[in-house]
């Protein structure tokens, strides 16, 4: 019997997990699996092993793991992998298929775009656009997100859009911010390239509150439970759905 494994990030905000457990809850609607559940890779419960000892519970034979990320760092290239690895070892009968995260995908780029045009409706060359990513020290991590600032920028031939980064990566948010801040620009747009709420985007809010600044700052909302997001996640599954087996190498 299939299952499905979710393994969302983790938070220490209540709300930032309950915000992933909600998407995927809308998610699960469009995937025709009986048995699904949902775990974190850290920070909150259920873990991973919890979530995969629940599917094999309910009689699950071939489980495909979700990972419920952005893009495909550390935790999609090491981390679940390392532990599906124990868990197959334990579980030998168990078929485990491992799917893709989000990855970069012009529905995204659709998102960042509603998201801009839900605070403002004005936008010229005097205007700046931040697109913030989480950061990694992985290059192929940072080569996607890149990459999706370029589709981006295709998209919408804005005059100034500039990606950065919270941690681990440069550009740094608030570097680029306060360079930013001393151009020639009337305002500033910020869009955290974030699934959902957390330290994450509470530190954003908190670097933008202490900015001293007669210049207009907007902070747009994270991706969130848009019902593309939803129909890359669904698709994603059922492509591991597909997969002859277990590849754990294929974001080395």
């Amino acid at each position: 019997m299939k299952a499905v494994l979710y393994v969302c990030h983790g938070s220490r905000v209540k709300e930032g997990c309950q915000q992933a457990i909600e998407f995927v809850q809308k998610t699960q609607q469009l995937v025709p699996v009986l048995i699904q559940e949902i775990s974190f890779l850290e920070l909150a419960h259920p873990t991973i092993e919890e979530g995969f000892t629940r599917c094999i519970e309910q009689g699950a034979t071939e489980i495909a793991v979700m990972p419920v990320l952005l893009l495909a760092a550390g935790h999609v290239k090491k981390d679940i992998p390392e532990e599906l690895e124990v868990l197959q070892a334990r579980h030998p009968h168990v078929k485990i298929s491992f799917g893709k995260p989000f990855g970069v995908h012009e529905r995204i780029v659709d998102i960042l775009l509603e998201r801009i045009q839900e605070k403002t409706t004005v936008i010229d060359e005097n205007t700046a656009i931040l697109l913030v990513g989480r950061g990694s020290s992985d290059a192929d991590t940072i080569r996607n997100f890149e990459e999706i600032i370029h589709l981006f920028h295709n998209k919408t031939n804005f005059s100034y859009v500039a990606p950065c980064f919270l941690a681990a990566a440069k550009p740094r948010f608030e570097d680029l911010l306060e360079e930013t801040l001393a151009r020639d620009v009337d305002s500033i747009i910020v869009i955290p390239y974030l699934l959902f709420t957390g330290l994450l985007i509470k530190g954003i809010e908190k670097t933008i509150d202490m900015v001293q600044s007669d210049k207009d700052i907007t902070l747009c909302d994270y991706l969130g439970f848009h019902p593309y997001l939803r129909e890359i996640l669904a698709d994603r599954v059922n492509e591991a759905l597909q997969q002859e087996g277990m590849v754990l190498a294929q974001y080395a």
